[in-house]
């Protein structure tokens, strides 16, 4: 995490009417897709919020993976040094988008950046918080499972469709 003064958190349950409003958020992360209304709403107690100013670094490559973002407001940049070159933008995500994900699954460190392309406002869940959370609820443990497994065989599923489109189209 960025150490600048431009960080702002904010646990959600500071913000007025926010319940419902990170539940919807979490319900649109593949990572959480399927689970049920109850889930959703253990999950966004353990959410907090962040402020970024534009050009506030919110991780760099190699850094610990230790986090979960989901974009309320703005755009961030995901990026990558590359010898040689400089700078790779390998995405600019907005609001919506999340990143991060697979942080909550591993000890692996990040293989990007992440740059606050524009002052943005994220959602964020935390390993440490995400791992008490579903130690003491063994039934979300589950769930979210569940729905990793399912997200894990959609992206394989995807990356084992490529080779075949590339093929097919002179791509490859």
């Amino acid at each position: 995490m960025s150490n600048d003064a431009s960080v702002i958190v904010e646990p959600t349950d500071m913000r007025p009417d926010t319940g419902s409003e990170r539940e919807a958020q979490l319900a649109k992360v593949p990572f959480f897709d399927g689970l049920t209304p109850e889930a959703l709403a253990m999950i966004a107690q353990v959410t907090t919020e962040e402020s970024h100013a534009y050009g506030s670094r919110l991780f760099q490559y190699g850094d610990p993976g230790d986090k979960l973002y989901i974009i309320l407001e703005g755009k961030v940049r995901i990026s990558r040094e590359v010898g040689g070159m400089g700078e790779e933008a390998l995405a600019v995500l907005g609001p919506g988008e999340v990143f991060g994900e697979m942080s909550l699954l591993d000890e692996s460190p990040r293989s990007a950046g992440a740059l606050a392309h524009e002052r943005c406002r994220l959602l964020v869940i935390t390993k440490d918080a995400f791992d008490d959370l579903l130690f003491l609820h063994k039934d979300l443990a589950y769930e979210v499972l569940w729905s990793c497994v399912r997200m894990l065989a959609t992206r394989l599923r995807e990356t084992n469709d490529k080779p075949t489109f590339l093929s097919t189209t002179g791509r490859f």
